[in-house]
Parts: structure tokens; C-alpha cells; sequence
């Protein structure tokens, strides 16, 4: 008996859509074992999710507090007692330092090419407007120390500027702000100590 060509479609259907039912079947099968040989082959980190204590720990705030500032008020160890200014070289910082131990005033000074080398010194004059070595008029000058044929002593300029120093100019005097520098006067009269740390 012969078929229809209708018939003969319908055939020609049904076996072309088994043949893409098992090219789709067995593309799946080969996609999942890909995934399945990938995953096992990951890493603990990567393959694992994350626990929920690790989750949850990762999620909190930090409850560690930071580690407070140092207090610039903290006289350097060292320092020696009693009345004293205390100037420290590498911190380029100086501390009025009262009978008590404690310091009234801390700041930051420019040093100058000349230093002295750690030791107590006294205040051994003072000049309240003078001219510096530099060139720039300088006031509230407090000296306390030489090295070789140069003298080294607190002041500040009369402008308020707080220069580099030149290193190849001798210079002894360490700057600071004008501000500072009264207080300096103030505080370190003649025979006042003057500590220098390293």
C-alpha cells in the first residue's frame, strides 16, 4: 500500500525530533558531568559556600578598638628632672618641662644645620631682636649651646617664615614659630636647662 506524502512528512517528523530529543539528552548528560568533574576539582574555598559562622563573622563590625595617639605631652625618657626644656633631635620636637615632670607646651621646631650633641646645657643668653646668620631678623633668642666656633640657640623669625635651613651654611638656630618662641622666652630664663636627646 502506498503512503500519502503527508504521511511521509509526518514520518520524516517524528524520527527527526527523537534524533534532537537524544542529541539534547545526551548534550545535558555531558554538561553535567563537566560541571560535576569542575567542582570537584575546585578548590575548598571556591567549591565550598561559606559557612554561616564564617558568613556571619565576615558581616560583623570589627569590635577591636585603634590603638589610641600617642600624647605628644609625654616628656621623652631620658630627659633628666626637674625644671628643663627638652629638645629632640630626630622628633625635631621641644618640651617645657615644669618642676613637675610634666610639660606645659610641646611643639615642632625647624632644626638648624649645626646641632649639638645629646647632653644638658643652660641657657647662657638671650637677646630679644637680633639679626640671624641667615640674613633674617630674628626675635626672642635663647642660646644654649656651642659647637666649635658657632653658638645654637631657639628663635624665631620676625616674619613668621620657618626656612629650610642651608647645610652649607654654619648655623645654629633652631626655629620655630612666633607664636612658640614667647612661650620659650617665657619659660627659659638664664641658667634654665636645656636637655638635647637623641
Amino acid at each position: 500500500m502506498r503512503r500519502t506524502a503527508c504521511e511521509r512528512g509526518a514520518q520524516v517528523a517524528r524520527g527527526s525530533s527523537g534524533i534532537v530529543a537524544g542529541l539534547t539528552a545526551a548534550a545535558v548528560a555531558v554538561v553535567a558531568f563537566l560541571a560535576y568533574q569542575a567542582s570537584a576539582n575546585a578548590p575548598d574555598s571556591v567549591a565550598a559556600p561559606p559557612t554561616s559562622a564564617s558568613a556571619s563573622a565576615s558581616a560583623k563590625p570589627s569590635t577591636k578598638k585603634p590603638e589610641p595617639a600617642a600624647d605628644p605631652l609625654v616628656v621623652p625618657t631620658g630627659s633628666g628632672t626637674g625644671p628643663r626644656v627638652v629638645y629632640a633631635l630626630k622628633q625635631k620636637r621641644v618640651w617645657l618641662v615644669g618642676a613637675d615632670g610634666k610639660a606645659s607646651r610641646t611643639f615642632e621646631v625647624v632644626p638648624s644645620s649645626i646641632s649639638p650633641a645629646p647632653g644638658t646645657f643652660a641657657v647662657f643668653r638671650r637677646t630679644g631682636a637680633t639679626e640671624g646668620s641667615d640674613g633674617v631678623p630674628i626675635e626672642h633668642v635663647v642660646l644654649f649651646a656651642e659647637v666649635g666656633d658657632s653658638v645654637v640657640g631657639f628663635s624665631a623669625a620676625q616674619d613668621g617664615s620657618l626656612p629650610t635651613p642651608d647645610p652649607t651654611v654654619k648655623a645654629g638656630g633652631v626655629r620655630m614659630t612666633r607664636e612658640d618662641a614667647d612661650a620659650l622666652w617665657n619659660f627659659a630664663t638664664i641658667d634654665t636647662k636645656v636637655v638635647v636627646v637623641p
